[in-house]
């Protein structure tokens, strides 16, 4: 029900934009590389406007999606890390014999 509704509301207008801005601006336009000779073909890409604010756009979500999975890592290996500790702990429970003192656990890790 709210994925449906998230397309209806969210992605159906924003398609919309995107392919009025893509009809609206689908002149040529030349982007280069080398500031010092502009007409050098071999730096220069011309493609319609539209096309480089498109790779401009998933440039950026790229970068930042790796710039959040870079930032988030010490996260990822906290969470490893005890993942591992838990699985020791309940094969540690599983090895303890039944007495009336309880196991004996590892001491934890940080």
């Amino acid at each position: 029900m709210f994925n449906r509704f998230a397309v209806i509301v969210i992605f159906v207008p924003l398609a919309i934009v995107l392919i009025a801005l893509a009809v609206a601006n689908r002149e040529l336009v030349a982007f280069t590389l080398d500031p010092f000779n502009p007409s050098n073909p071999a730096l220069t890409l011309t493609l319609p406007l539209f096309v480089m604010l498109f790779l401009a756009l998933a440039v950026g979500i790229l970068v930042g999606s790796f710039a959040t999975w870079m930032r988030q890592g010490r996260y990822r290996k906290l969470a490893r890390q005890r993942g591992v500790e838990a699985e020791s702990l309940r094969q540690a429970i599983a090895r303890a014999p039944s007495s009336g003192q309880g196991p004996t656990l590892p001491k934890p890790t940080t």
